[in-house]
Parts: structure tokens; C-alpha cells; sequence
């Protein structure tokens, strides 16, 4: 069984502005109010060590491997509490050219595991909270520059 949790926005600026705001992991404490952190080399393969901090969270720290990098246009990692199978997240941040100055972007995450039915009514309602805020944050980094 797996679960999802998706929010888009769309942002007055160009994919690759977009991209380069998205990749400047050490900017994220500035601006970012969900993920407060990634450390590491986005690249496919590479492992991160992320922070993240939902509403109404302390706040997580977990280490993913990059499963999806495109330059200008997918970051996507997979993640584990313990090990596979228990609860894992497949996250995503997608970028959708909607014209020359225009981009999509989509923040999701499938969730699965067998710990999955115990968090998912919190989970979801605070994980989808935060995505919206760091989406609208990210526009708003986006659009000001």
C-alpha cells in the first residue's frame, strides 16, 4: 500500500532560475521553512543528508540516495526509517516549463511501508502544509530576483 502527497505552484521565472534556487542546498536555511537542510551532491546515486521540519514537527533528519537527477528538470530521492519496507519516501521536486519564463513546479512524495497506516492521517495533512509553504516560499526567492 502506498500513499501520496503532491502540491504545485507556479512560479514567474524561467526552469533554470528556478533549478538554480533549488539545487543551492546551502541557501535552504535562509529561505526554506520545510526542508531547513540538504548536505550532499545532487547526483544520481549520491547520497544526502536532509532536515526536514513539518508544521507542527520537530523534524526529521533522514539520508536518501538520489534516484532521478535532470538538470533543469527532476530531483527525486528514496528514503527509509530503519530499512526498506518499514516506512519509506519516495520524493520528488519536478519542473515543468510552461513557457520562457514560466515554470510548474511539483513537490511530491509517495509514502509506503508497513508503519504507513499509523502516521499516514498526520502525515499527510502535515506533510502536504509544508510542501505548500516551501513552494510558496520558493516562488516568492524565485520571482524577487
Amino acid at each position: 500500500m502506498a500513499k501520496e502527497v503532491a502540491s504545485e505552484i507556479d512560479i514567474e521565472a524561467s526552469a533554470e532560475s528556478v533549478w538554480q534556487e533549488l539545487i543551492n542546498f546551502s541557501a535552504y536555511p535562509s529561505w526554506n521553512p520545510f526542508v531547513k537542510s540538504i548536505e550532499g551532491t545532487p547526483g544520481k546515486g549520491n547520497k544526502l543528508s536532509i532536515l526536514v521540519c513539518p508544521p507542527n514537527n520537530k523534524g526529521m533528519r533522514f539520508k536518501p540516495v538520489v534516484r532521478e537527477y535532470e538538470e533543469n528538470r527532476k530531483l527525486a530521492w528514496l528514503g527509509h526509517v530503519l530499512f526498506p519496507g518499514i516506512f519509506d519516501g519516495a520524493h520528488s521536486f519536478e519542473l515543468v516549463p510552461l513557457s520562457e519564463n514560466k515554470t510548474r513546479f511539483v513537490q511530491r512524495e509517495t509514502f509506503s511501508g508497513v508503519l504507513l497506516p499509523m502516521f499516514w492521517s498526520k502525515l499527510s495533512t502535515d506533510t502536504h502544509q509544508g510542501f505548500v509553504q516551501m513552494n510558496q516560499a520558493l516562488k516568492s526567492r524565485c520571482e524577487s530576483k
